[in-house]
This record gives C-alpha cells, structure tokens and sequence, in this order.
C-alpha cells in the first residue's frame, strides 16, 4: 500500500470541490485555536472535524502516513521520561504530541484534497492586501507552489536511491572501503539539480512563473458555509477550555 503525500487523492467531493484558500484559511483558524486552547476537549472536537472531513472527502485509510516503529518507540522513551515527575506531566507530553499529529493531518488533508496547482493562485488571492506594502506575494505564492510540487519527487528519488543500495553486496556495503553515504549525497545533490533544470525548463516553456498565479479561482457560497462550520467548532473548543 502506497502512502499519499502531498498529492490529491483521486475523485471528486464536496471537500475536493472547496476554493484552496478556504482550506488554507481553515488551517490557520484551527493551528490558531489549537495554540490558544490546546486542552483535551478541544483537541478531541478538531480531531472529530478532521474525521468528519476525510470521511466527505473521501479520503482512503491508505493515504495516512505509517511512521517507522522506531517513532513510536521515541514517543514511549518520552513518556518514561517525565514519568518521574508526575502521572500529569506525562498527559501534557502526549497531548502535545497530539496537538503536534492533529497539525500535519490538518495540513495534509490540504494535499489530499487539493491540486497543488491551485494552492498558488490561492495565496496569491489571499496575498494580494500585501502588495500595497510593495510585498512580492506571486514570487512568493510561486515558491511555495514549486516546494510542494517539489518535495513529492524527492520522497520518490530518495525511495528509489535507498532501494538501489539495499541491492548492492552486503559484502561491499560491509567492507571499510564502502562509501555508501557520500555516493548517495552525491546522487541527492545530482538528481536535485537535474530535476530543477528540468523544472525551470518546463516553467519557460509555459510563460515563466507568472503562469502559476495567472489564473487564480475564487470561493464560493460552499465556502462561505465551510468556513462558518471550521469558525464554529473553533469556538466551542475554545468555550470548553475555559468553561
């Protein structure tokens, strides 16, 4: 099973169907509220809209991410650790791990979600009171879109780059002369720039980077109606912390 990241999963809902700065703006209201009152209930209702969001935007248990065990044994060293200090101290390490989980899936729900070409144009929109200030928000809008196109084909090229030495002699990866770890910086440092050269050659042959913040979208009532939704669960979470 193959794990999503950063890439939308194929079909089409009403989440799919949402502007990509609604969900943006999404994001930064729940990150927002999370800082403000990151108790239990409020973590529980974020975690329950986010469920409830994967669930209409249908979004396969396959895509969510499956760490390595050795995370999940860093977390329990954590927890040994402030053990000694009190039953409360370990609740505070895990609700802030929590808190740090219920981020990335908000964030990645984006991904999921999303085509990655319509997160430029959406900062750009969301950008655009900032070029008054003389801020160079499509430059920015423009980066932001080619790191997230980006970062994908790295995760690729590094599976294949690890794959590629596990095939190699143990013989060779165990003898004093193995330099298994500069050859593969080297290869990192080379597919990195053949892949850029390959991006910016793409990037001129379409107009440059103007293109992709030129044709920016727009919300709608569904919008509207999403962000009323993500206002009010903020605020009953922040209500039941400080009931």
């Amino acid at each position: 099973m193959t794990t999503v990241v950063l890439r939308q999963v194929p079909g089409s809902s009403p989440i799919h169907r949402l502007w990509a700065g609604t969900k943006l703006i999404a994001v930064f209201l729940i990150s927002v509220t999370l800082v403000v009152a990151p108790s239990w209930p409020a973590i529980g209702l974020i975690v329950g809209l986010l469920v409830v969001t994967a669930v209409i935007g249908r979004v396969p248990p396959t895509a969510i991410p499956r760490p390595p065990i050795w995370i999940w044994g860093l977390f329990a060293v954590g927890a040994l650790i402030n053990l000694p200090i009190g039953f409360s101290a370990v609740l505070v390490f895990f609700r802030a791990a929590i808190f740090a989980f219920v981020l990335l899936g908000a964030s990645m729900m984006i991904g999921w979600t999303t085509s990655m070409s319509d997160i430029a144009p959406a900062v750009a929109v969301l950008g655009r009171p900032l070029k008054k200030l003389r801020v160079p928000v499509d430059e920015w809008a423009a980066t932001v879109a080619l790191c997230l196109r980006s970062l994908p084909l790295l995760i690729e090229e590094m599976h294949t780059m690890i794959a590629a030495r596990k095939l190699r002699p143990k013989s060779v990866l165990n003898s004093a002369a193995d330099n298994s770890i500069v050859d593969l910086i080297t290869a990192t440092m080379s597919i990195a720039i053949r892949r850029a050269t390959e991006m910016g050659e793409a990037i001129t042959a379409r107009g440059g980077t103007g293109q992709i913040t030129a044709h920016p979208s727009r919300p709608h009532t569904a919008d509207a109606v999403a962000i009323a939704i993500v206002l009010l669960c903020c605020a009953a979470a922040v209500t039941l912390t400080f009931i």
